[in-house]
């Protein structure tokens, strides 16, 4: 909510769709899903923050680490790509995701969203909408 009320008082974000922020916030309990002890984080784990070191093994940069749903930094994954899909379906066999974690992805990103439009303006707006019309 601070980031969509931001976003709506510097005009970045209509009051429509303030509203589906504030529809989704409140039932937010049963939209998570089940659930899991916390996750070590990444915080901002997109394909730029993912790299080869010198011998080609993979490397995770700029984290912004903290504890919370491992389903976040999957969804942070597919949002601006850079993750193949055989990075997910390692994933899903060493650590398979609860029933419904597909319908769940745009909630996680909803977050990383909404600051894109606050640090780079309406350009991300319709990437809002758009998550929040699987929402509703």
């Amino acid at each position: 909510m601070p980031l969509a009320i931001q976003a709506r008082m510097r005009g970045l974000i209509d009051v429509a769709t303030m509203r589906e922020v504030e529809s989704v916030c409140e039932r937010m309990a049963t939209l998570c899903g089940p659930a899991e002890p916390p996750s070590r984080l990444h915080g901002d784990l997109w394909g730029g923050n993912a790299i080869v070191d010198s011998d080609g093994a993979p490397v995770l940069i700029d984290p912004a680490v903290y504890g919370g749903h491992r389903e976040v930094d999957l969804a942070m994954m597919r949002l601006f790509g850079g993750f193949g899909p055989r990075v997910f379906a390692a994933y899903e066999e060493a650590h398979p995701l609860a029933p419904g974690s597909d319908e769940r992805v745009p909630l996680y990103q909803l977050y990383p969203l909404l600051a894109h439009v606050c640090l780079f303006g309406t350009s991300y707006a319709t990437a809002v909408k758009r998550a929040l019309s699987a929402l509703i």
